[in-house]
C-alpha cells in the first residue's frame, strides 16, 4: 500500500492538537507499561499496522517481554497478566468497539474494582487518543518504517 498522504504535513495544527492529548496522557495516572499495552490493543483491533508496529517497539523499549506482547491479542486465554491489566484490556476494548455494545455494564462493574474513577477516565482518554491516531493513520495509509 502506498501512503496517500502525510497528515503531519497537510494539517499541523490537528496533529499539535493530538500531541497535546498526548502529553496529557502521559502525565496521566497510567502507567507507562499499561498505556503501551492498551495502544497496543487498540490498534490491533483497528487494524493500524503502523501503531501496532510502534506501540509494540515502544513496549519492547520499555522492558515488556515478547511473550506478553504476543499475548496481547489473547489476553483472556493467558495467564501472563495482572486483574489491572486484564480490566484496563476488557475496557479498552469495549471502549474502542463502542458502537458494538455500548460499553456493557458487565465491563464497568469489572474495571471498578481495579481503577480508581480518575484511572478509569485517564485510560478512556488514553483510549480515545489511540483511537483518534488509529484512524488517522489507516485512512491515510500511514506505513510502518
Amino acid at each position: 500500500m502506498k501512503q496517500r498522504l502525510d497528515f503531519y504535513q497537510a494539517s499541523p495544527n490537528a496533529v499539535k492538537a493530538l500531541m497535546a492529548l498526548e502529553a496529557q496522557n502521559d502525565r496521566s495516572s497510567i502507567e507507562k507499561p499499561l498505556a503501551e499495552l492498551v495502544r497496543l490493543r487498540a490498534s490491533q483491533i483497528n487494524g493500524c499496522a503502523y501503531c501496532v508496529d510502534m506501540h509494540a517497539a515502544d513496549a519492547r523499549q520499555a522492558g515488556e517481554t515478547e511473550r506478553r506482547l504476543a499475548a496481547v491479542v489473547v489476553w483472556r486465554e493467558t495467564p501472563f497478566f495482572t486483574e489491572r491489566e486484564r480490566a484496563a484490556l476488557a475496557w479498552t476494548e469495549a471502549v474502542t468497539l463502542v458502537s458494538h455494545d455500548h460499553v456493557p455494564d458487565a465491563v464497568w462493574e469489572a474495571v471498578k474494582p481495579h481503577l480508581s474513577d480518575t484511572e478509569i477516565v485517564d485510560l478512556t482518554l488514553l483510549i480515545s487518543a489511540i483511537n483518534s491516531w488509529n484512524r488517522l493513520a489507516i485512512s491515510f495509509r500511514k506505513m510502518p518504517e
